[in-house]
């Protein structure tokens, strides 16, 4: 969740939250006004999630319960990260070689799933609702509404048919305004940092508001316009869209990560330009020619091979010098960098390295004679075995 860029979103933006970079929910310093504005908004996102969930639920909002789904969307993500970041920081062990970053992969997968499916659920809902109030009448509707719900709020059958309560409106107003305080406080320190991380929080916020918006017109327009209960199932399918969106992106995300994608080329672009930086420090740098970039992203972490060219006379020690400069600058201006591995090639030779072993060399194309080897040692021993009994 480390790169340099935020970049969730929600119908005009990508939501791949799951990307974002979270150096200021997971510092330690709380005297920091960034630390201690995403601190509040991830405590508000919590609040708002709960509050909507109970009260479009106590309200027969559909739009609402929506909405509290799209909260979750992204307070998930984010105590997914305060969760799993002691074990991303984990050092290696022998039998995790690689960190422990996939720990967080893999929770997300699991959140990211859960989203997608509560958001299919609640459009599901919303159709339902929506076939209701235009193709049946009163009592049918209220009949189908209260097995599609499961619930009849202990009121009239017809509770279902009228749609949202009033009540539900001030509490689309009450997030509305906590979500644009959010938004100028954010933005507010966004600024005076020069942060861009802070800003795309900051208009993260201003989106959420913009559905709180939807919700609420959905609420009103279902309450004071001529039959338009309709109104509300079509703000929860509308934000059950973006929840879906948002949890297939992140879904998506997940199983990229899982199955060892690429790093993207932003990373790649930020890591040639440390190790230019880097080898501008060391004498003879200048002879030295970075040929590749590679890499995976692991939870928060990303493991990099870097493939360097050096002239052929060169030794291991000088090697190694120029080695030790180029992970401490790529480790240290490069966040969420946690492995760099630096394979050294020659100068002359024209194309990049293969470190994969072909298709036709495999020991896959001969197994007869890995069985043929290994059934001579075995009889090997037993002969040495009866040889030594017989003394």
């Amino acid at each position: 969740m480390t790169t340099a860029t935020q970049t969730r979103g929600h119908g005009g933006h990508s939501h791949s939250h799951h990307h974002h970079d979270n150096v200021y929910l997971t510092s330690k310093n709380k005297n920091d006004a960034g630390v201690r504005i995403t601190r509040i908004g991830l405590y508000s996102n919590l609040g708002m999630a709960i509050v909507k969930g109970a009260g479009g639920y106590a309200f027969n909002s559909q739009s609402m319960i929506a909405d509290a789904w799209h909260s979750l969307t992204d307070l998930a993500s984010d105590i997914l990260t305060l969760a799993t970041v002691s074990w991303s920081l984990k050092p290696p062990s022998d039998k995790f070689p690689m960190g422990f970053g996939k720990v967080e992969s893999l929770g997300s997968l699991g959140v990211s799933s859960m989203l997608l499916f509560g958001g299919l659920f609640m459009c599901m809902n919303s159709c339902t609702s929506l076939y209701a109030h235009l193709f049946l009448d009163a009592d049918a509707a209220a009949h189908l509404l209260e097995h599609s719900h499961g619930h009849s709020h202990g009121h009239s059958h017809s509770h279902g048919a009228e749609g949202p309560s009033l009540h539900a409106a001030w509490l689309a107003a009450g997030t509305v305004a906590v979500k644009e305080w959010l938004y100028h406080a954010t933005m507010k320190v966004a600024r005076e940092r020069k942060s861009s991380v802070l800003a795309s929080n900051a208009v993260h916020h201003r989106v959420d508001s913009l559905t709180g918006i939807v919700t609420l017109f959905a609420i009103l327009g279902a309450n004071f316009l001529q039959n338009a209960a309709f109104l509300d199932p079509v703000g929860g399918l509308l934000i059950s869209l973006l929840v879906i969106r948002a949890g297939w992106g992140n879904t998506l995300s997940a199983l990229y990560e899982l199955a060892d994608k690429g790093i993207d080329d932003e990373m790649r672009l930020s890591i040639r330009r440390q190790v230019t930086k880097g080898l501008a420090v060391v004498s003879e740098g200048h002879e030295v020619e970075l040929r590749d970039v590679t890499g995976v992203k692991s939870g928060q972490n990303y493991l990099v091979d870097l493939e360097l060219a050096v002239p052929n006379m060169w030794t291991v020690e000088d090697v190694r010098g120029v080695e030790d400069a180029v992970r401490t600058q790529v480790g240290a201006k490069v966040r969420g960098v946690r492995k760099v591995r630096v394979r050294f090639v020659p100068k002359e030779a024209a194309e990049t390295f293969n470190e994969f072993i072909p298709g036709d060399v495999s020991q896959k194309s001969s197994p007869e004679l890995e069985e043929a080897e290994h059934d001579h040692d075995h009889d090997h021993d037993s002969k040495g075995n009866g040889h030594h009994k017989s003394h």
